[in-house]
């Protein structure tokens, strides 16, 4: 069984990253990509992965947005991949699993 992973960042460079990184680890299967926050809100919806890798600053809707819209009861594990470390407390607050900083 894999883990389905979401990557969202509105940096197509930052993406690619991640993608590279986890490239070739057993039990992980990239479920896609979203630039925005709307985007990442209906790629939730309809992939259904099992973690998501979550920019806070993106058009549209913030990371902490879409874990709101999407529903805390119901968002998927995340781990925010972002530049601000001002964040971090927040985003345990919302049950992050991680906070990574940039670059990673």
């Amino acid at each position: 069984m894999s883990v389905r992973v979401l990557i969202v960042d509105d940096e197509a460079p930052a993406r690619r990253k991640l993608r590279s990184h986890l490239a070739g680890r057993p039990g992980i299967e990239v479920a896609g990509e979203a630039a925005d926050g709307l985007a990442a809100v209906e790629s939730i919806r309809t992939l259904r992965p099992d973690l998501v890798l979550l920019d806070i600053q993106m058009p549209g809707l913030s990371g902490f947005e879409v874990i709101e819209t999407v529903g805390v009861d119901v968002m998927p594990a995340v781990v925010f991949v972002t530049a601000y470390d001002e964040f971090a407390v927040e985003a345990f607050e919302v049950q992050a699993v991680d906070y990574l900083l940039k670059p990673y």
